[in-house]
């Protein structure tokens, strides 16, 4: 664990640099794929750091993570399986790198995809499930290149643009409330969102 905070500490260190618009879109580029340490808490730094530019943090985060998430698409695409069907070395790397992604999870996100593309994309680019392991699944099953950006987009967009908001209006003591409790609030409106998706298509 102690590595992966020092990452942590290390990401965060790039808020007071004047490099720390690079290092945010870099940094959301690469949690899509397979970097370990989300966006979000260089994001606030950021944000509290000048308020009056969060919303131009959140289009720089947005657009990398959306951008990320389709290199991981282009990896499960191409280069998850050999012509013989067998899982490639870079597949191996993804299975043994991110964590709690196995084999066994790809399939039941394989099996997933077979209901609801679009939703589960969304759901896993809003919540703090790890978007990375569904970018590079949804290339492998070849869901749909445009469903796929477009649900990233409101996905990943959706999250950043609360953090943005709330930094914008409240400041520092938002921040706090968000790093003990913003995953439960974003966990409670997918439930939200799923239910009326399914009551819509149930209704209609």
């Amino acid at each position: 664990m102690k590595p992966l905070k020092n990452l942590y500490e290390w990401v965060l260190s790039w808020a007071e640099s004047v490099y720390g618009t690079l290092i945010l879109f870099l940094v959301a580029f690469a949690e899509s794929s397979f970097f370990p340490v989300p966006a979000d808490p260089l994001l606030m730094a950021l944000c509290l750091g000048k308020v009056k530019k969060s919303m131009y943090y959140v289009f720089i985060c947005t657009l990398g993570s959306v951008l990320g998430g389709v290199f991981g698409f282009i990896i499960g695409y191409f280069l998850w399986y050999t012509p013989n069907g067998d899982l490639t070395g870079i597949a191996n790397f993804f299975f043994r790198v991110i964590p709690g992604f196995t084999p066994e999870v790809f399939d039941n996100v394989g099996a997933q995809y077979d209901a609801h593309n679009f939703l589960v994309i969304f759901t896993a680019a809003f919540t703090p499930i790890p978007y990375k392991v569904f970018s590079i699944t949804a290339g492998v099953f070849q869901i749909n290149l445009p469903i796929f950006i477009i649900a990233s987009i409101l996905g990943r967009g959706g999250r950043f643009i609360i953090i943005g908001l709330l930094i914008r209006f409240f400041g520092e003591p938002i921040k706090v409330m968000m790093d003990k409790h913003f995953n439960t609030f974003i966990i409670v409106l997918t439930i939200i969102f799923a239910l009326s998706y399914v009551l819509v298509g149930y209704l209609f």
